[in-house]
């Protein structure tokens, strides 16, 4: 294929190959999410050491851990507009370079009060980098391999923090707790190094907002099929919606505002039961009378059938409606719930469904990325998918309150299971009402976004 006059910057990243270039953006990706997942973590991991060397209660932690927390949220709210105005990279390089000081100064302090802060610093710094991570790679990769593309970066999160267990578990006896922080300080420090040395700017976030051509071809000509040489300039047919207002505000306009309140509740609910699952499943398998060593056991396997449910969905969303994957995920995580509550005599067929729900929960969780990321246009996709991400981790902070209240309330380990089954029902629900209202009743007419003067086409986003 030659490309000559005026080309859709979409069709070129459409025909490519998926390309070294592409693995280059995917590993930075995993690298920016692993070191996330590994610092979101650390808390849980130097708690009891912590609390031993400055003789306080593990509750006492808890304003630490609702800090980092509501820092992740506030830090997804302000980065998304900010990265829709001034690009992906620039974001995401700093927001790296931010919580890996945030994280160097947690690793020094001397107080629960300067503790504290410093983490609800380096949530700031988290909640921004994940969101535009998942920007940069949706817009690079090609339709066709798009969602196995951001499942593959994805991944980076929850093995990250799978391995800050292996870590930490060797480092704090030998150098302490601070050292857990440190590395977790050092590590995004490098990375945004490379960041900024290998990291390309969004080809479609350039051409939207109307840069230079030669810059765009620069890039574009790192994974186009043939020469660009003949383009004499560069377009974005997509939908262009209620251009004079920011990204804020389209999230608010039609015909994106019913799209995005059922994506904030399905991801809120998503968060629900991730967050319950992973802060107290070994507390509910313990009140189901397992072991502690036992309890251990079958919540890693929530871990590894995530890793995994996160990359089947990533392929089976690239051949089937995206939203029909997702929804069947919330549908069958609720039955493995349900299941769960009812059937937990048996080890090996407890353990089995653990897998499996680790599978369903994570796979529609993590497919929420692709969802948004294909949902909104160019102009506001940082702001779509960041916003997306900053309410719903609302959804974890409620999650985990409400599991300790049921628990102080002498709840059963069973019936705090099957009440998660609501939460995916919601979820489900809200993706469905999604998938069958993302048609002509969301539509307006359309334009092309002009750049270079190119001229006015219509097309259909939706």
């Amino acid at each position: 294929m030659t490309y000559s006059g005026k080309v859709d910057i979409q069709q070129v990243i459409d025909d490519s190959r998926f390309s070294g270039f592409h693995w280059l953006l995917i590993v930075l990706g995993f690298l920016v999410l692993a070191i996330d997942g590994f610092d979101t973590a650390a808390m849980g991991y130097i708690a009891p050491t912590l609390s031993a060397e400055w003789g306080i209660h593990k509750q006492d932690l808890g304003p630490v851990l609702s800090a980092a927390l509501l820092g992740l949220s506030l830090g997804a709210l302000i980065a998304g507009p900010v990265s829709d105005r001034m690009g992906r990279k620039r974001v995401l390089v700093f927001s790296c370079l931010f919580f890996g000081l945030a994280s160097l100064g947690t690793a020094w302090a001397q107080s629960l009060n300067t503790l504290t802060l410093w983490r609800f610093l380096t949530g700031l710094g988290l909640g921004a980098a994940m969101p535009n991570a998942i920007t940069l790679i949706s817009e690079f990769a090609p339709q066709r391999c798009r969602a196995m593309a951001i499942n593959t970066m994805y991944c980076g999160f929850p093995l990250g923090a799978a391995g800050g267990g292996a870590i930490s578990s060797w480092l704090i006896p030998h150098h302490g707790w601070r050292s857990v922080l440190l590395t977790g300080a050092i590590a995004p420090l490098i990375l945004t190094l490379l960041l900024a040395l290998l990291l390309p700017e969004s080809v479609k976030f350039l051409v939207q907002r109307g840069k230079d051509v030669a810059q765009v071809r620069r890039i574009a000509s790192r994974f186009a099929r043939s020469t660009l040489d003949s383009v004499t300039g560069f377009f974005l047919a997509e939908e262009k919606v209620a251009s004079k207002k920011g990204s804020v505000s389209q999230l608010f306009s039609m015909p994106w505002l019913p799209g995005t309140l059922m994506l904030w509740v399905t991801y809120f609910m998503g968060l629900v039961i991730y967050y319950v699952l992973l802060s107290w499943m070994p507390t509910l398998m313990q009140g189901m009378g397992y072991a502690l060593a036992e309890s251990a056991w079958l919540t890693s396997l929530f871990t590894f059938g995530g890793t995994a449910g996160i990359l089947l969905a990533g392929w089976m969303m690239d051949r089937w409606e995206a939203h029909r994957v997702v929804a069947c995920g919330f549908v069958l995580t609720m039955g493995l719930i349900l299941l769960l509550g009812i059937e937990h005599n048996h080890i090996a067929l407890f353990g089995g469904l653990i897998f499996l729900m680790g599978i369903a929960m994570n796979g529609a969780q993590s497919g929420m990325q692709t969802l948004a990321a294909t949902f909104y246009p160019t102009e506001c996709r940082a702001t779509g998918i960041a916003w997306m991400q900053g309410i719903g981790r609302f959804g974890g902070v409620a999650g985990t309150m409400t599991s300790a209240q049921l628990l102080s309330m002498q709840w059963q380990a069973d019936s705090i299971l099957m009440i998660l089954s609501v939460p995916a029902l919601l979820a489900a629900a809200a993706t469905v009402y999604k998938m069958r209202h993302k048609g002509s009743a969301w539509k307006t007419e359309s334009m092309v976004t002009p750049v270079f003067a190119t001229p006015i086409l219509t097309t259909s986003w939706l």
